[in-house]
């Protein structure tokens, strides 16, 4: 009953809302000539013939009528796709943009050019969005649900399918340039197209070229970002790095350093490390694309196309520091102050007299030379902002044969290859090896190492007591990672039809036969301080990775329509598919699909319905990535504040994660709300299954032509995923009292390792354990909800265009004994990106001559803190901040008046976000650190504010 009543409010809003998102049903493509057609969701490429999977279609109409400059930005407001990793990703950036179908991963929908897969930028496989140059296209299908069968390995989710503008000719430029209210965010951008027939009319080449730069938005330009909230605690600053530095102490816990007195204190302010970052990442991109084709004879045609991008991506981060690494530092280090000097010596148990003597003696071969072992916490507020810079360079190639044998039959062979070359260049951080180097001095001139220029390093002195040469030392130059990716493919599609029909049907029975092989390699190559396990300060270690795959697949499709012209069934199409895929891998596998598609008269209402099953084998990260240590969201750690004792059941639980006896009571939560995790491939990983159907219904009227809608209920569910579990899926299985009833000490504790100095999770802790797994299940469902309309008035043209999206769930288990947990309506930590229950987009646009005037209304529901985020935290003690809990429904208004000066001539201004409405505020610790920063959700909140926009076209 509830999803029937949430069904009808979905067709009420339907009825109530005439919209545009400029999207339409892939059945809508108009016949071409067979071998330029490409419909999404099948190798059979006759239109006419009804596809039983619905696609969803932004049209270059709405692509112009937004001003996108970048397909990240356009697929990230599609209802029911969960933003992925783009330019409102500032920390955990890797200066790529992807997306993310159903909110199932970037790693489960394949990015497609023409029907043709691109090559990939990272280990798992995704494919950098801001390669593709908008302006060339034509439309973008959006298919999700399994496509396995049609499309191979990774279309799990579905795939987005970018179609080219095709023969055109003549000039074309287009210039664009948008800002903000407040002066700031500017983009601007500039595309040069160029194309021509061939003398005899057998063949057309378009080529184009295209420069974007975008300014980005800094935290510093907005009052809601700065400063930082801790949305637990509330007050700014979330990060324990501070200035002056804090030391642990044996005993006491970890105190900071009062530069007026000399001693080591409890009580310090919290450092504001996100204040320098970002809202929107810096980013420019050069691009060159051609295209072409050219009949040789009537039933030969070549074609080939090609694409080169170049991008840069600049993320500025806060000063470098020393957060939590343990080092070890002379008694005798000069700039220990005397009150901390004894504070360090009563610590580590050493008498009046030891530490006299351990304090005056200069040398390490003096036997009363002692240092002693201490977890630093320190901000250089004297070094300049780090800069993380990506640089890559990327082009793929396509090239080709095909054209017809007879009249029932036509062939495509064809081969891609493509390579993508990510310099990743980080400046501006220090090096553990430097700083234990500096530390251990005993005079303030030199270091006991005088190797590499070094310089002695003050630790306990205010802000500015760290000097310029003590900085150079520190950081020691930028450090790299090169990631470089191969992808070639072969293919071979012979299709048409069999010649016969169904004995109760008129049209022949169509199908798709052929075979592709694909080989995939990609190298990751950092420097030796990228590699070395905390050897860059406040990052994750990065391992070299060599790893590639190859498969070989064999496949067939066929639609047949049963029945036709008869009473109640004037089309019955039945769709069958079937692909066997051989992984060098991960051995053999077979996918299937079965669709049917019924309408029951002519007067354009059809059901239709489509089983898949689909499949994923593991990528080249997932294989062959070594497990290191990188960071995850942590805000609560259950072993951290005062009262907790040894002989208690959590204490015991917390001794046997490695915090020592003397910690207890003192641990401190992870500074900044990150926590260490240990991550990283297995070769053992196998393929993942998932089964998908749709069931829906589609409406296009001969007499109201102008009319289309459609309504689709989809089903995801994924088994055997290739998944490791959410920190808090971890933390849960030890600390929660619902699946750790007496908190004893099971194997899922003693997993999670503790710094042995601290007893805390940061610093030099292994921290907690995410380890791949084949143990997953992920699933989703919801309804989509199309619908387009236009209407002849007295002054114009009215047209109306809706796209809605009900995600009914959205669930991820990382394993049978784990909790099943529910991310649709809600975020934390363990759900990354927002996913809304309700979202639409509505389109209404007026043409009056030759101006059209479209406004566009962008709904997202509310949604609220996780509530099982809470109970893993241990109770309401432990969650966020009550103001925190919720975020209301935001609705935006895009308004878009266009010129269409002459044939040849278009001008275009645009104002987003009408409004002005400014993002919610939530904090900057309450969710996933990639996607909740800035104390907003910047991919899913508009946080730049109202947006003006000016575009021109000019075609000649």
């Amino acid at each position: 009953m509830r999803r029937l009543n949430v069904l009808a409010r979905v067709v009420v809003a339907v009825t109530m809302c005439t919209a545009v998102s400029g999207m339409a049903e892939a059945q809508a493509v108009n016949a071409q000539p067979l071998e330029e057609v490409v419909v999404t969701g099948s190798l059979i490429t006759n239109p006419n013939l009804a596809k039983s999977t619905p696609v969803a279609e932004i049209s270059s109409e709405e692509i112009d009528l937004r001003g996108t400059n970048l397909a990240e930005e356009l697929l990230r407001t599609v209802p029911g796709t969960v933003p992925g990793v783009g330019p409102a990703v500032g920390n955990g950036t890797t200066g790529a943009s992807t997306v993310n179908l159903r909110g199932l991963g970037q790693n489960r929908n394949v990015v497609l050019l023409d029907g043709a897969r691109l090559v990939p930028q990272q280990l798992d496989g995704s494919v950098d969005l801001n390669d593709i140059p908008i302006a060339l296209i034509e439309r973008v299908d959006v298919l999700t649900g399994g496509a396995s069968t049609t499309y191979g390995a990774d279309a799990v989710a579905g795939v987005v399918n970018f179609i080219t503008k095709k023969d055109f000719s003549g000039v074309e430029v287009t210039a664009a340039d948008q800002i903000n209210s407040r002066g700031d965010g500017n983009t601007a951008r500039v595309d040069l197209l160029l194309g021509a027939n061939s003398a005899d009319g057998r063949g057309n080449v378009v080529f184009s070229i295209g420069f974007q730069d975008a300014h980005g938005l800094f935290r510093s330009d907005r009052s809601f970002s700065d400063p930082t909230i801790d949305s637990y605690g509330g007050g700014s600053g979330i990060s324990g790095t501070t200035v002056p530095g804090r030391f642990s102490v044996t005993g006491q816990g970890t105190l900071q350093i009062d530069p007026a007195t000399g001693q080591l204190v409890p009580t310090y302010a919290r450092f504001d490390s996100a204040r320098i970052g970002v809202l929107q990442t810096p980013f420019k991109r050069y691009d060159l694309f051609s295209e072409g084709h050219y009949k040789l004879k009537d039933a030969v045609e070549v074609y080939g196309q090609g694409l080169f991008a170049k991008n840069e991506v600049q993320a500025p981060y806060t000063v470098t520091g020393t957060q939590g690494d343990s080092v070890q530092i002379p008694y005798s280090n000069p700039f220990i102050p005397a009150p901390a000097l004894q504070q360090f010596c009563a610590g580590n148990g050493l008498t009046q007299a030891q530490c006299a003597a351990a304090a005056s003696s200069k040398s390490p071969l003096d036997p009363n030379y002692q240092t002693f072992t201490s977890s630093v916490f320190r901000r250089f507020v004297e070094a300049a902002p780090r800069q993380l810079d990506f640089d890559t360079t990327m082009f793929n190639f396509r090239g080709g044969v095909r054209g017809t044998i007879n009249s029932h039959l036509s062939y495509d062979v064809y081969g891609t290859y493509g390579e993508s070359d990510s310099l990743q260049t980080l400046i501006g951080n220090a090096l553990h090896s430097r700083l234990q180097q500096g530390l251990l001095a005993t005079d303030p001139n030199t270091c006991l190492d005088p190797s590499n220029g070094c310089a002695p390093i003050n630790l306990f002195g205010a802000a500015g007591t760290v000097t310029p040469q003590m900085i150079a030392f520190l950081t020691g130059g930028p450090t790299f990672v090169t990631t470089r990716a191969t992808l070639g493919t072969a293919n071979l599609v012979f299709n048409g039809d069999v010649g016969v029909a169904s004995p109760l049907a008129r049209t022949p029975i169509g199908f798709a036969v052929g075979g592709d092989y694909r080989r995939n390699a990609v190298d990751v190559l950092p420097d030796i301080p990228n590699q070395t396990e905390n050897e860059i300060l406040g990052n994750g270690t990065v391992a070299p990775v060599s790893g590639s795959y190859n498969v070989k697949e064999g496949f067939v499709e066929l639609i047949a329509p049963v029945v036709q012209d008869r009473p109640f069934f004037n089309d019955l199409v039945l769709e069958l598919g079937g692909r066997q895929s051989n992984y060098s891998t991960a051995g053999s596998n077979f996918t299937w699909k079965a669709g049917l598609t019924w309408a029951p008269t002519d007067a354009g209402f059809k059901l239709r319905g489509n089983y898949q099953v689909a499949a994923r084998a593991p990528n080249i990260g997932e294989l062959y990535s070594p497990v290191v240590m990188g960071f995850d969201s942590l805000q609560v750690d259950p072993c951290a504040g005062p009262g907790i004792t040894a002989a208690s059941n959590l204490g015991k639980i917390c001794l046997a994660q490695g915090a020592p006896s003397s910690s207890l009571g003192t641990i401190n939560n992870p500074s900044g709300g990150f926590a260490n995790i240990t991550s990283g491939g297995n070769p053992q990983l196998q393929v993942e299954h998932a089964n998908t159907y749709t069931v829906g219904a589609a409406f296009t009227p001969p007499r109201w032509p102008a009319l289309s809608a459609s309504i689709d209920y989809y089903n995801i569910v994924i088994d055997h995923a290739i998944t490791a579990p959410t920190i808090g899926d971890v933390m849960a299985t030890c600390f929660s009292t619902d699946q750790n009833p007496t908190l004893s000490v099971t194997p899922a504790c003693t997993s999670i390792r503790r710094s042995a100095v601290t007893g805390a999770l940061d610093g030099d802790a292994p921290g907690v354990p995410e380890v791949l797994s084949n143990l997953g299940h992920l699933s989703t469902d919801g309804i989509d909800v199309f619908l387009h309309d236009h209407f002849q008035l007295p002054i114009g043209i009215l047209a109306l265009d809706f796209q809605g999206n009900w995600t009914h769930s959205s669930k991820f288990q990382a394993g049978p004994t784990q909790l099943d947990r529910e991310c649709a309506g809600y975020y934390s930590p363990n759900c990354a990106s927002i996913q809304p229950k309700y979202s639409w987009s509505q389109r209404t646009t007026l043409t009056v001559h030759s101006v059209d005037l479209s406004l566009l209304w962008r709904y997202i529901h509310s949604v609220q803190y996780e509530p099982q985020a809470i109970v893993d935290a241990g109770g309401p003690d432990n969650a966020p901040l009550p103001q925190y809990l919720s975020i209301p429904t935001y609705n935006y208004f895009d308004f878009t008046a266009r010129w269409n000066i002459s044939q040849s001539a278009q001008i275009s201004f645009m104002v987003d976000n009408m409004l002005d409405k400014q993002p919610p505020i939530v904090g900057s610790t309450i969710g996933n650190f990639a996607f909740n920063t800035g104390n907003t959700y910047p991919a899913t909140y508009d946080v730049m504010g109202r947006r003006y926009g000016i575009q021109a076209t000019v075609h000649f």
